[in-house]
This record gives structure tokens, C-alpha cells and sequence, in this order.
């Protein structure tokens, strides 16, 4: 959608596809030589378009693109590379079988019953079914336990019909320099041993930055692809992907001790500039932001007054006397990275990214 064909009172979210190559490149340049680079596409690729990000990755290069759910998979399956792998992380559920089959999907196979099933699977079709295997080694989340997992690599007959992509396992404390994530690596590598000859993967976006040990041969971006920043009280190594852009709808002038919003719980302690925006809780943008934060217009600060409500944010737009309706200001962006939204709405840039709303315009810039 072009900016022309956006109506002047609805918010636009510009997600920069090139960006994300960028990014994905960027990581992919980290690794260690071996080690492949895949991408994260799960929760709509963090709420900006998992078609959009498939494609452009595609051409970037990216061959192994992970999502959570099946779902999410067949929507990407003609999308993605003809040659590309899908993986599914949260596993194989009964009745889902034929679905993978079908679309040619990989489940990420997390307890032995899912084994058992993609097994007598393979059987009842006659051929080998590709799975990865995913172990738990610290998260107590989703994957096999050691010992589940030592006593199937013990067992032939127990994957009989299941060709491994790989044996997986996923960081706890990736974003940290902590013991924790030695032991998780050390962890896995004796499994992996287990499956002489079978790939292993283990790092996210942060794991990237842990160092060369946590590559194995297949990492797993996802945030750090989309701008958020992975090695949290440094620089952000990875370019900013979205710039959310809302519409003043009214600027009015208030004297001392008039309150703004809903509770009245900001006051004017002067006479004040009061911009409403086009952007509230209803498109995601976080209640536990109000009076808290704000938006930037031509490199100045307008900070949020009153109560985020359903549809409408005030601003105190005294610092720019210039400001009318039909402009727009900055919710997340170059000035306002999500990062540091995140901050300040108590929460991180996943979850700021994924709850972006469906009414705001998205646009993309093409890679």
C-alpha cells in the first residue's frame, strides 16, 4: 500500500524489508564457518508480515525458516524458496500428520509420543518423514528431557522411518554472560553425540553474540532480524525495521490545572499544547504507557499526558507551536526505537512488536 492510498486519519506502520536482509545478512556474517542461518517467521514474522519477510529473505539467501504452528507454515509454504525448509517448533499434535505430509512441513518433535506417531507415520506411507528433535536442556518449556532423549538415540527401531534434520535445544539466558549458558551447550553437544553425523542447533538472536561455540551448524534468529536489539546494555548492532507513524487529529490549548483524559490523572500545571493522535490500546499501543514516553516530531520529544485510551493518545505538544492536524509524529522508528518503547511500557520489544494492531496501514519497503 502506497502512502497515497492511506486516508489522512489512519496510522501507518513502514516495515523496511531491506532492513531485514540486512539484518539477517549481518548475523549470517557473525557465524562460524559452518554454521548456517536461518529465520524466525512465528507470530506473523513478530507482528510485520510473515509473507513480506519470507520473500525478501528468500532472496536474501535464507533457506530454514521456523514458525510455532502449522498454520503458520501452510500459510508460507508457497511463499518461501521451493527448496526451502519449513520447521515447525511446537511439534506434532495428533491428526496433523497428513497436514505435514501434505505441504512437505517439518514438525519439531518435542516428547516420544510425538516420535512415536511421526514414526508409525512413515510407516503407514511407506517412505522416510523428515523431523528435528528438540531437547530440553534448561528452559522446562517445550522438548524432550535428557533422559527421553538418551533413551531414543539408544533405540533404532524407535525413530525407525524418521530422517533427523537436526537435534535442537533453545537458550534460557541467552541475552546474558552466564554459566548457565555453557552448561545448556555442554548439555547438548552430549546428545548430539548420541546421533553421530546429525546436525545441532542451539542459539537465537543473542545466542549469535555468545560466540562461536553456540553456532553448532544451524542458528535461529528471529528478533534481532526485526530491529530489536540482542545484546541488551550495548549498541544495537541491527538496523531499525519498523517506523509506526500517527496522525494528529486535534491540537487544542489548555490552561493551568485543566486535566487531560480519562481519570484525570494528568493536570496542566501551565498553559499547554494538547495534540490527540490516531493510535490506543486497540492497535496495541500499551495502556502502561500512559503518562509515560511519547513521540517524536522534527527531533523533538512530545511527551504522552492522560490515559492511553482505546483509540486516541494526548500529547504535550507545547515544544512545537507548528504542529496541526494532518501531521504525523513518531510511535516507534529511528527516534523512538522499540527497544526503548519497551522500557517504558514495562514489557520488551517482542511483545511491542507483536501487538501491533491491524489498523494501522502497513507498508513495506521493498529488499
Amino acid at each position: 500500500m502506497g502512502i497515497e492510498a492511506v486516508p489522512a486519519s489512519q496510522a501507518t506502520l513502514e516495515i523496511d524489508l531491506a532492513a531485514v536482509a540486512r539484518n539477517w545478512n549481518g548475523l549470517r556474517g557473525r557465524l562460524a564457518e559452518g554454521s548456517e542461518c536461518g529465520a524466525v517467521l512465528k507470530a506473523n514474522a513478530y507482528g510485520l508480515g510473515a509473507a513480506e519477510v519470507a520473500q525478501a529473505l528468500g532472496k536474501a539467501g535464507c533457506r530454514r525458516f521456523f514458525v510455532a504452528h502449522l498454520g503458520e507454515a501452510l500459510a508460507l509454504r508457497n511463499i518461501v524458496p521451493p527448496k526451502a525448509r519449513i520447521f515447525v517448533l511446537n511439534g506434532l499434535l495428533e491428526g496433523e500428520e497428513q497436514g505435514y505430509v501434505a505441504e512437505n512441513i517439518v514438525p519439531v518433535l518435542n516428547d516420544p509420543g510425538q516420535v512415536q506417531r511421526w514414526s508409525r507415520h512413515a510407516g503407514k506411507i511407506g517412505r522416510s518423514l523428515l523431523a528435528g528433535i528438540h531437547v530440553d536442556t534448561g528452559m522446562s518449556r517445550l522438548g524432550m528431557t535428557p533422559s527421553e532423549a538418551s533413551a531414543l538415540a539408544a533405540s533404532r527401531k524407535s525413530i525407525e522411518g524418521i530422517a533427523l534434520a537436526f537435534v535442537m535445544s533453545h537458550l534460557a539466558r541467552a541475552e546474558e554472560a552466564v554459566e548457565a549458558n555453557r552448561q545448556q551447550l555442554s548439555a547438548l553437544k552430549d546428545l548430539r553425540a548420541r546421533w553421530p553425523g546429525i546436525p545441532a542447533s542451539l542459539a537465537n538472536s543473542s545466542g549469535i553474540f555468545l560466540g562461536d561455540a553456540w553456532h553448532l551448524d544451524l542458528v535461529r534468529p528471529g528478533a534481532a532480524l526485526y530491529g530489536i536489539n540482542p545484546v541488551p546494555g550495548r549498541p544495537n548492532p541491527q538496523a531499525c525495521v519498523a517506523t509506526l507513524l500517527a496522525p494528529v487529529l486535534q491540537v487544542r490549548d489548555i490552561p493551568p490545572a485543566q486535566s487531560v483524559g480519562y481519570g484525570a490523572t494528568w493536570t496542566a500545571r501551565a498553559p499547554t499544547r494538547v495534540a490527540t493522535i490516531a493510535a490506543g490500546y486497540a492497535d496495541g499501543w500499551m495502556r502502561s504507557l500512559s503518562n509515560r514516553g511519547g513521540a517524536h516530531y522534527r527531533g523533538k520529544l512530545l511527551p504522552f499526558i492522560g490515559r492511553v485510551s482505546m483509540d486516541l493518545v494526548t500529547l504535550d505538544a507545547s515544544a512545537c507551536p507548528e504542529l496541526v492536524p494532518g501531521n504525523r509524529v513518531e510511535l516507534l522508528g529511528p527516534s523512538r526505537p522499540v527497544d526503548e518503547v519497551a522500557a517504558e511500557a514495562g514489557t520488551i520489544g517482542y511483545e511491542v512488536l507483536t501487538s501491533l494492531g491491524r489498523r494501522f496501514a502497513r507498508m513495506y519497503r521493498q529488499a
